[in-house]
């Protein structure tokens, strides 16, 4: 097998917050896949960093009365140390505040230009005189144009769900001070963006996206990708753009440009090329692993800008999706908004690392934490599975053969079950961890039915049959082996425990082959205990007590690991009017890959929609069909022209999608209730 050179990075927590459960579930994701790949013997590199720059950094710095460069240091040491307890192998965690990231992204921005894709444009921003800044939507509050709420952002509405300007906003104000905003030119430097379109298209259908995801970056793509505003007004944390004195580089410029910074302070330390990762002509590998929100940064703006830069594009971007617990968005009241730090305090980490592999499809499906089924699987499957098997039969090793094990071995289930890590290993390579648990469970099984149909207890009771019991408990201690190889990148602890009770040197994927025969154990001694409920509980009252640690935040600086889905109350999807609707007209759309034109008969009135169908319906089988549509949705500005409403539609995407039909009996403009 050809060893292969592997860079992998997580997305970089923000510094302005403590490490919690969605923090945990992309790097534990991503911790899983590197330590595969090093058990298999490739090289692989995991770098990460802190987010540290944006005006909201700047801000909490100030309220605590403390310089920037101090915040992000206190909060780095906190981060380096919850990771590290939840045993996340970083080979480097460094920070976007650094002379490494300023070099690059200078070097960057620089190509970017000499390649003519920045503009240089006026636009008008809302601006604090008290503070003496211009704000960010997120910094905007005032009455909703549409339904008048008040305390509303200036990006959207959160009781009617309206999306505007700020400017468009009624009575705005600062939340920073209070005052009134006004409004003051500025000059911003834009990425030309727009420019790509014909790359991006080809470059996120290269297999470098799950199909989910491609999919959904097709919408931004049919829309009309729009120029990138990289620059923000002083005063703003972060780093100057070169000879533009007062205007600073927008944080998601240099932090995807974090991952070459930090993975450049490595080598440094290390004596590693550097460009042999980053040329364009690069045989090894760069992989990121981020949450859905962040996508369009890394698999739009990012690529473009590394080809405009002469730097190679990643080879995957594995997405994946929110966390939720039972069934709900994680909640400061209820207690499920944890911190890091908070279950550390009670519980032990390898219970959550083997949760969320149990869980993790390799899809951008979000995963939900039941705090029952968290108790129930580690107990049942780790505890009452895995170690079941080595507590098993350990003790008559021990004790009746002086640790030795048996000369050979007694079933070809060993074998069995060396056979099947090849596709087990198949399954982390995917991102498919839920498949491979099963796979390594299922082995569980079949190891501890081995051992209850030879019934050890009972033949130890018989002197002639005593080679049958350390054959068979031999065996047992050979499948557990295997098994905890298999589990070791999620479990890295427990399988350490584990190579100190077998007495071998690894449980490396490279030496799985090796049956253990007659070798010396050494005493057993429980690798891990059951995990009770009541710590749990535990758990959840101090995160109640606690809650997450934040300030505010740039709703221009999205992060997976702080988005989590929404839930709605009855009286919102009662404000949506469903109506029937004939299909009067369909037909394709000229530069687009998945939309329909579709016009919309409601009886009194028609609609133009665009709809994402294409895949699935040829234009002239929907007429004259009738479907279900939203006629209150505010009409939507493409490229291709106004939609002014959207279909109904089900299934998994691209050619599975079904629209709604209501029965033949509907009349186009009647209520659906």
């Amino acid at each position: 097998m050809d060893t292969r050179r592997i860079l992998v990075t997580s997305a970089l927590p923000n510094a302005n917050g403590s490490i919690h459960l969605g923090h945990l579930m992309e790097h534990i994701q991503t911790d899983v896949w590197v330590r595969f790949q090093r058990s298999c013997g490739h090289q692989c590199i995991y770098v990460c960093a802190d987010d540290t720059h944006g005006t909201a950094i700047m801000l909490k710095a100030d309220e605590q009365g403390i310089d920037a460069e101090t915040l992000i240091a206190n909060v780095k040491a906190e981060h380096e140390k919850d990771f590290a307890d939840f045993l996340i192998s970083h080979d480097n965690y460094y920070s976007t505040h650094s002379p490494e990231n300023q070099a690059y992204a200078h070097l960057i921005y620089n190509r970017l230009k000499d390649a003519g894709q920045i503009a240089v444009r006026s636009v008008n921003q809302l601006y604090d005189p008290d503070k003496d800044m211009f704000l960010a939507d997120r910094f905007i509050v005032g009455t909703c144009p549409r339904c008048k709420a008040d305390g509303q952002y200036g990006d959207n509405c959160e009781n009617c769900g309206a999306t505007y300007d700020a400017t468009d906003l009624i009575d705005t104000r600062s939340k920073l001070s209070g005052a009134e905003p006004e409004m003051k030119e500025s000059t911003h430097f834009f990425f030309s963006l727009s420019n790509f379109d014909e790359f991006l298209r080809e470059w996120t259908r290269s297999g470098t996206l799950q199909d989910q995801v491609a999919n959904k970056l097709s919408e931004w793509l049919d829309t009309g990708l729009q120029d990138w505003d990289i620059s923000r007004d002083a005063p703003y944390f972060g780093f100057e753009i070169p000879d533009e004195p007062g205007k600073y580089f927008y944080v998601w410029l240099d932090a995807p440009i974090g991952y070459m910074a930090s993975f450049k302070n490595y080598c440094d330390r290390e004596g590693l090329t550097f460009d042999d990762f980053w040329r364009t002509d690069s045989d090894c590998e760069v992989h990121h692993f981020i949450g859905k929100d962040i996508v369009n940064f890394h698999a739009l703006f990012w690529p473009a800008m590394l080809k405009t830069a002469d730097f190679r594009t990643p080879t995957r971007v594995h997405t994946h999706g929110f966390v939720t617990v039972d069934g709900l968005k994680m909640s400061k009241s209820r207690g499920t908004f944890i911190n890091a730090r908070t279950y550390l305090d009670n519980l032990n980490p390898e219970y959550l690392r083997y949760y969320f592999a149990a869980k993790l499809n390799g899809t951008v499906d979000d995963l939900d934490i039941s705090l029952e089924d968290f108790v129930q699987r580690a107990n049942s499957d780790l505890v009452g599975k895995v170690v079941n098997i080595a507590s098993r039969c350990a003790g008559f090793i021990n004790k009746q053969f002086d640790g030795r094990l048996a000369p050979q071995t007694g079933t070809p289930l060993v074998d069995e079950l060396v056979q099947a890590g090849d596709e087990v290993a198949a399954h982390y390579e995917q991102g498919d961890y839920s498949k491979a648990v099963r796979e390594i469970m299922s082995m569980a099984d079949k190891a501890n039915q081995y051992i209850d149909e030879h019934k050890p207890w009972i033949m130890i009771k018989d002197e002639d049959q005593r080679d049958q019991v350390q054959q068979v408990c031999s065996d047992g201690i050979n499948l557990f082996r295997v098994i905890m190889t298999y589990l070791k990148p999620i479990v890295p602890s427990l399988a350490e425990k584990s190579e100190a009770f077998l007495n071998v040197d690894s449980l490396d994927w490279t030496v799985r082959e090796t049956t253990l025969v007659d070798h010396k154990i050494n005493k057993f001694k429980p690798l891990l205990t059951r995990l009770e409920m009541v710590n749990v509980e535990a758990m959840v009252e101090a995160g109640r007590e606690t809650g997450p640690q934040t300030g505010p935040q740039e709703s221009e600086q999205p992060k997976a690991e702080e988005q989590t889905v929404d839930t709605i109350e009855y009286d919102d999807f009662a404000k949506l009017d469903l109506r029937i609707a004939r299909i009067a007209n369909a037909e394709s759309v000229e530069g687009a890959d998945k939309l329909l034109r579709l016009t919309l008969d409601l009886g009194d009135e028609q609609r133009t929609v665009f709809a994402g169908i294409k895949a699935a319906y040829a234009p002239e089988d929907l007429i004259d069909k009738l479907t279900v549509m939203i006629a209150n949705l505010a009409p939507r500005k493409m490229r291709f022209g106004v939609s002014e409403g959207m279909v109904l539609a089900a299934g998994p995407g691209d050619k599975e999608i079904f629209l709604l039909e209501p029965h033949p009996g509907a009349k186009p403009g009647m209520q659906v209730s």
